[in-house]
Formats: C-alpha cells, structure tokens, sequence
C-alpha cells in the first residue's frame, strides 16, 4: 500500500500533444508522443501504448495527463520521458484520462 506521501510525490501534469506518429519498433503496439507542458517543463517525449482507441491524428491538440518526475524508459531506441496516464480495462486497451475543461499545459494534478 501507498502512502499519502508518496503518491503526492508524483508529479502528475497537463500537456498538449504536438506531434504523435506511429512507432512500429517497439515490441507492443504504441505511439510516439510530444507533449507539450508548458514554460517550466517544456516538450516532452512519450511512447504510449494507445493504438486500441486512437490514432496518432486523433491525438494531436488534445490534452493528456502525464506522471513527469518518473526518469527516462528506453523502448526501441526512442526515450520515453513521461508516462502518460489512462484507464486499463484490459493489458492491450487504454483510454486515456483527460480534463473536463481546457487548462493551461503544465497545471499539476492533486
């Protein structure tokens, strides 16, 4: 079990996706993510494995949440920088979170 001081430790963010394209290297189905989040943190990369519900076109403008304090992940070659976050009713199938209303990039959630 987690303690209240360690997942406040997470440092959970909004971004907006930029650039997102298919990444046929990596070893499960996934997209390839820049995500912008804001003056403080600036663009991020991502591999995320979203192909169950969307496209790379279907992603870009649209705002994510992201864990940003995690470290790198190297997957294929690509450093992974954050991970973006989303529902799993299944291993294969993601449906990412989202805000209700537009915020700015960068706005921590808690």
């Amino acid at each position: 079990m987690a303690t209240a001081e360690e997942f406040f430790a997470i440092d959970m963010r909004v971004g907006t996706v930029l650039r997102a394209e298919p990444f046929p290297a990596a070893r499960k189905p996934s997209i390839k993510l820049l995500i912008d989040f804001g003056p403080e943190l600036g663009e991020k990369r991502s591999s995320a494995q979203l192909t169950v519900h969307y496209t790379p076109e279907s992603l870009v403008g649209r705002q994510v949440i992201a864990a940003v304090n995690l470290g790198e992940r190297r997957i294929a070659g690509f450093v992974s920088e954050v991970l973006v976050l989303g529902a799993m009713p299944s291993p294969t199938d993601v449906v990412l979170l989202a805000v209700d209303h537009p915020v700015a990039n960068g706005t921590r959630i808690g």
